[in-house]
């Protein structure tokens, strides 16, 4: 079935892409394609038409078969469109067939947040890890698309067959920049451990912010440390992670805030790896502050793959809070009664705050529950026996009053 698209936010002078999705049985799958759609318009492509599809395994060749390919050249054509892309991740074999098959570049999700992280990147350590995510990524993608420039050896009266070919070369030189690059990066992540290890010595409380992308992260991150990170309604708006100092007047003593680069469905393997300087501020943080779209429906799958990412880095283990932002974008009847409470992630009982970092509704508990980590792991004494300690709540979450 073709799925009908509104118009798209990028200028008319854009490249027109039409965006594929194919229903293979998957969790989560996202049958509007509005999410790739975001990816899209983020990266600078005009949205011309979406394709949706079922079936009950890939195509070989085509991923989505020849019935499908040719109704989404027939798309292309009628809407001007010069790129197709899919939702799902594509073999570097049928990336190679859909280009031959189209006449046209065919690209998947994994190339598409690639892109973005490329057009993002700001800082040295930012670029390092992009560019080596996406020399990873080309090594996969050399399926003899050269073997025209293929060189030939032998000489007169003699057969001889292809000598070193081209994607010969290209893998050997491909390979000599991801070495390049990881060297680059392991001074980083070197100049990145001595910071650490100072913080340690002087036995700086860390938090670091994490969450989906567009959860409203850095947007948080400016309102707790009234710092200027750019922050901006869009997926993947920042991806340099910003450490700054916040002194908690609740606690009385400073700790250390950083906001990280944020996750998102089907984060490339790539990405992971490369942007593991990056993420070893959640690794080593003493709380995570895990950011919600508290207005965004799907917000429970999102939780669920931002803890699928911590597994992954290792992350899993520190202790959160989850941080429901945005409530002032929630119609009134589901706008939340108290701003604390407690709730299950993944059979362990986490403080919850609901806040918003655009007007500052519920920062002041958020600080207030923050203090409360700080005292616990530092044995400050907060000055009441019976004051409220990290973890403990003022609303059961059985709380009939708001369901998230």
């Amino acid at each position: 079935m073709t799925a009908s698209v509104p118009a798209s936010p990028a200028g008319d002078s854009a490249p027109g892409v039409i965006l594929v999705g194919v229903d293979i049985g998957q969790p989560h799958f996202d049958a509007t394609l509005e999410e790739l759609a975001q990816l899209a318009q983020s990266a600078g492509y005009r949205v011309c038409d979406r394709v949706v599809c079922r079936r009950r395994a890939p195509d070989a060749a085509l991923y989505v078969g020849s019935g499908k390919a040719d109704e989404i050249a027939a798309l292309a054509a009628a809407h001007g469109a010069t790129e197709v892309l899919f939702d799902q991740s594509l073999s570097p074999a049928q990336q190679r067939n859909l280009e031959r098959y189209l006449n046209m570049p065919v690209n998947d999700r994994v190339l598409l947040i690639l892109d973005i992280f490329a057009q993002r990147a700001r800082s040295h350590e930012g670029k390092l890890q992009v560019e080596l995510a996406r020399l990873r990524y080309l090594s996969t993608r050399l399926v003899r698309r050269w073997s025209h420039l293929e060189r030939q050896t032998g000489g007169i009266g003699l057969r001889g067959g292809p000598g070193e070919t081209q994607i010969e070369l290209d893998r050997r030189m491909i390979a000599q920049a991801i070495q390049r690059t990881r060297e680059r990066l392991e001074r980083v992540k070197r100049q990145r451990r001595t910071q650490r290890r100072q913080r340690e010595r002087r036995g700086t409380f860390t938090l670091s912010l994490v969450g989906y992308t567009n959860a409203g992260k850095s947007t948080l991150f400016n309102a707790l440390v009234k710092a200027r990170a750019y922050a901006a309604d869009q997926l993947f708006a920042t991806l340099d992670t910003t450490t700054r100092q916040m002194y908690l007047g609740e606690a009385g003593c400073n700790v250390s805030l950083s906001d990280t680069v944020g996750f998102i469905r089907d984060l490339p393997h790539t990405l992971v790896e490369a942007f593991a300087a990056t993420l070893q501020e959640a690794r080593d943080a003493d709380v995570l502050l895990h950011v919600v779209d508290a207005a965004n429906p799907q917000h429970p799958e999102q939780i669920e793959d931002v803890q699928r990412v911590l597994h992954e880095i290792g992350a899993s283990d520190v202790s959160q809070v989850l941080v429901f932002n945005k409530i002032d974008a929630l119609p009134p009847e589901r706008r939340p009664r108290l701003h604390r409470d407690l709730t299950e992630l993944e059979g362990r009982q986490v403080t919850r705050v609901f806040v918003s970092a655009q007007t500052g509704e519920g920062l002041d508990v958020l600080r207030a529950v923050l203090a409360d980590a700080v005292r616990e792991h530092l044995a400050i004494p907060d000055g009441d026996a019976g004051g409220p300690q990290f973890g403990t709540i003022r609303m059961p979450s059985n709380d009939p009053r708001f369901h998230p």
